[in-house]
């Protein structure tokens, strides 16, 4: 760090201190503790300056004398505002309703505040920062207040980083926040985990040293590490599976990560070389990055003794946005995003992070006095997206709710039009079924079928209601006449389709 960025922040940590001179926290720690543990959090991201000075000064305006203007005329104008920023978000959210009670119109309002806030997306990654460290001393402060927060940063907090892929953070905020949520089902799940792993340990070590050893005979560069699958993400898991374990298949998993993308797919062929794949379980985040523009090849396998291992794929660069997300583009862009944000806009963010520029278009327009409505926002940070998979492993996403219908339409309209039924994780269901994140879905046609008016309320997405519509306008028209030139006939369809 150059010695004038070292002099502004050690500026900031003294006028901090002088600020907050006199209070202490519910642990009986100098005040001065918090916004220092938030500079070090920031600072571990990998984050600019001027947030980690902000992050040193993100309580003095709520909590001290100190005015906004003595921070403009010390530090800059960007520094000013990040420090409003998150002085405006806490006081919106102490003033909102309780968690518990929480209505569509408060998710609206936190919403429409975030979007307000976001001419600087810093401003959120301060009041992460500053959330992390609450719930790490959470502690000290009473039951229901505990519960309160953990539950809010359970519901919210946690979203909001899974939808930045800040991977680790998401991680440690949800069993944080979980802990004091449901402490005994906590519990019940993290003792279930370690036992796993103690009786798993051996076997995984065996794994390793074959995967190192493939791997070294065809003189790849890899870094291999385990990954145990975190408590919260394990209860979230077996609710979906109704508790049983047998259909757990990630509890545990290898991660190799290597130079390049070529390497990648190098790698997945050497794996499949050395144990069997499970069928339907590959997935290509690469070729198909998650929403938050994950990226990773996974797949599970069953070793020579039986185990099921999921393996994990990816290169250098992957890895790193997948464990720090959006702070990850900070620390590689950093002068070009800092200056972007000098000109009002941000020009530099990787692609599938360009949903931020429509946070800051609609902070305009609501500067502007103008209208917004905030269900056309393409952007959704209480994660109403799910992805499920044909059992080819293609992966769909689709909207929170949809149903086996719309799946059927987004893959084609001539399967669409043709369904007689469904399997969900290979299973019958129906067509009323909602399907689930991580749902694998095969679709049953028959050339027979025709589609039906009573459809439309089965579908939930625009894009499958209007090729319904478009296929019932179709079969309502006339047959043509005598005179008219005929069409080419289709070629004969299978009575089942799978894709």
């Amino acid at each position: 760090m150059k010695d004038k960025d070292s002099d502004r922040i050690q500026k900031a940590i003294e006028m901090a201190k002088e600020a907050h001179e006199g209070q202490f926290r519910k642990t009986g720690e100098s005040y001065i503790v918090h916004p220092l543990a938030v500079k070090k959090i920031l600072e571990e991201w990998g984050m600019d300056k001027d947030t980690i000075i902000a992050g040193v000064l993100h309580d003095t305006i709520e909590d001290t004398d100190l005015r906004l203007d003595d921070i403009k005329k010390e530090f800059g104008e960007s520094v000013a505002f990040l420090v409003d920023g998150v002085t405006k978000l806490s006081t919106a959210r102490n003033g909102m309703r309780d968690i518990d009670t929480y209505l569509p119109a408060t998710k609206d309002n936190f919403l429409r505040l975030m979007i307000a806030l976001g001419d600087d997306i810093r401003v959120l990654i301060i009041k992460l920062a500053d959330r992390l460290h609450n719930l790490r001393t959470l502690s000290a402060l009473p039951p229901d207040k505990q519960k309160k927060i953990a539950k809010e940063s359970l519901e919210v907090f946690a979203p909001l980083a899974d939808r930045l892929n800040m991977g680790l953070l998401r991680v440690e905020m949800a069993d944080l926040s979980f802990k004091y949520v449901d402490p005994k089902r906590f519990n019940e799940l993290k003792d279930l985990i370690e036992k796993y792993n103690k009786s798993a340990e051996k076997s995984l070590g065996k794994i390793e040293q074959e995967v190192s050893a493939a791997l070294k005979k065809e003189k790849i560069k890899f870094t291999l590490s385990g990954r145990v699958k975190s408590v919260y993400s394990l209860h979230k898991k077996l609710a979906k599976h109704n508790q049983n374990m047998g259909e757990i298949y990630d509890l545990t998993a290898l991660r190799i990560i290597v130079d390049d993308v070529t390497t990648c797919y190098l790698v997945l062929g050497i794996i499949h070389s050395l144990y069997t794949p499970m069928n339907g379980r590959i997935k290509d985040y690469i070729a198909m990055p998650k929403q938050n523009g994950y990226q990773s090849l996974h797949t599970t396998v069953i070793t020579k003794d039986k185990r099921i291992v999921e393996v994990q794929i990816r290169t250098r660069e992957m890895h790193e946005y997948a464990e720090r997300g959006l702070a990850a583009s900070f620390y590689y862009n950093e002068q070009k995003l800092t200056e972007s944000y000098k000109k009002g806009k941000i020009e530099h963010l990787p692609t599938n992070l360009l949903w931020i520029t429509e946070l800051q278009m609609t902070a305009a327009r609501l500067r502007e006095g103008k209208k917004v409505d905030l269900k056309k926002l393409k952007i959704n940070l209480f994660a109403d997206k799910i992805f499920v998979y044909t059992p080819k492993g293609d992966i769909i996403d689709l909207p929170k709710g949809a149903l086996p219908l719309d799946f059927a339409y987004r893959l084609h309209s001539e399967i669409g039009d043709h369904v007689v039924g469904v399997k969900i994780n290979g299973k019958m269901s129906n067509l009323n079924k909602k399907l689930e994140q991580g749902d694998i879905v095969e679709i049953l046609t028959s050339k027979n079928q025709t589609p039906k008016s009573s459809w439309l309320d089965r579908i939930i997405t625009p894009h499958a209601r209007q090729k319904l519509l478009r296929a019932l306008n179709l079969s309502a028209r006339p047959t043509i006449a005598p005179t008219d030139k005929p069409k080419k006939k289709r070629k004969p369809r299978t009575t089942s389709t799978t894709k």
